[in-house]
């Protein structure tokens, strides 16, 4: 299904944003997989303060990286938007956020100097819980220099980034929204080299971008990728997890839950009966779920700034998980669902336009004024 989430009416698209800026001038975990657990019928994800924490027990979830020995949990915080507050503002719940992943065995965390004030809430959170040398950090850069090969304006971001993080190495770089991936490719390969970061990674959030990144798998040029990929938009599965699995790469997926807008879907609908088969407790655990059962995928980012979400997602880290079949009947129930095919036609976060006012949307707002 080659559908591509946009929010033209609010800019929340991370390549509008980039086009904009640019025109304006510029661990492993114990391995092995969890048994059943005991199963709740869910609605959608619940607001804020009326979730049950998840139970669950057992090992959790991890997958090695092919080209690697390294393992890693199956499921990863993701902070676009929503780790990204004004200076000032509270951030009690992001701190309960990011505990309730690592208290559930979660040791990926992906950030990037776009997303605002996220580095610096992570780095904070992490060094006080005394976890910043034990996560992998996946993070970004997306920009090189004044003129071809000047790596300045990179090497500034990434040493921005160790010093918000906490970290002398960041575990993955990737090239963001492939932006100048021809001279950003390269460098990442050099750091790597000279021991500055470990893996060369580059990430997209949109299907127009996957024939490019699967060309750099193609090309043997990158260690990881971080990809859009969720139960609704499936288009990843034509080239670009084929080819990840082929050539032994690391794979992120991020917007699993699609911005909110799969539990709009859901909304006030209980969990089909054979959710039970794969002990998901809410539809969180269910789409997250949905993802981690494709082989080629490592690990799943999913962003939230409620804890009460956290916890939900977290459960998705134990338990069985679904085969090939029990993935294509979750899709078709999904696809028997009114609204499920015009998804991509909602808003980020439905119903939820006034969260997640950080300094990203006080630009965005700011460009918009100046440009209108």
């Amino acid at each position: 299904m080659d559908k591509t989430p946009r929010d033209s009416a609010l800019m929340t698209d991370r390549r509008h944003f980039l086009g904009a800026a640019t025109a304006m001038g510029a661990i492993a975990a114990t391995a092995g997989h969890g048994t059943a657990i005991g199963v709740s019928v869910a609605n959608a994800q619940t607001s804020a303060g009326s979730a049950a924490r998840t139970t669950a027990t057992g090992p959790v979830l991890t997958r090695t990286i092919g080209r690697t020995n390294e393992s890693l949990p199956a499921l990863g915080l993701g902070t676009f938007l929503t780790f990204d507050l004004l200076p000032g503002r509270n951030r009690d719940a992001l701190r309960e956020v990011t505990r309730t992943y690592v208290d559930a065995g979660v040791r990926v965390i992906d950030t990037s100097p776009l997303y605002g004030t996220s580095e610096v809430s992570v780095g904070a959170f992490l060094n006080a819980m005394g976890m910043a040398d034990r996560m992998f950090i996946s993070n970004k850069i997306w920009s090189t220099g004044d003129y071809l090969a000047d790596e300045s304006h990179a090497l500034a971001s990434m040493e921005q980034s160790r010093l918000r993080l906490w970290r002398d190495k960041i575990d993955v770089f990737h090239c963001h929204s492939l932006v100048n991936v021809d001279a950003i490719v390269p460098l990442l390969r050099a750091w790597k080299k000279e021991g500055r970061i470990r893996y060369v990674g580059a990430s997209v959030h949109e299907n127009d971008y996957h024939p490019m990144l699967a060309g750099l798998i193609d090309k043997d040029l990158v260690d990881f990728i971080q990809v859009n990929y969720s139960i609704f938009n499936r288009n990843a599965e034509e080239r670009i997890l084929r080819a990840a699995m082929d050539k032994g790469v690391g794979v992120l997926t991020n917007m699993p839950l699609e911005k909110g807008r799969l539990h709009k879907i859901v909304d006030g609908r209980p969990l089909p009966d054979f959710a039970r088969d794969i002990a998901a407790e809410n539809w969180a655990q269910f789409f997250i779920k949905w993802v981690m059962g494709h082989p080629a995928v490592t690990t799943v980012l999913a962003a939230t700034s409620n804890p009460d979400h956290a916890a939900e997602n977290v459960g998705a880290l134990r338990g069985p998980q679904p085969d090939q079949s029990m993935r294509q009947r979750m899709a078709r129930h999904m696809e028997s669902i009114g609204g499920f095919t015009n998804l991509a036609a909602m808003q980020w976060y439905p119903d939820k336009q006034g969260m997640y006012q950080g300094v990203i949307r006080r630009s965005q707002a700011a460009l918009r004024q100046r440009t209108s």
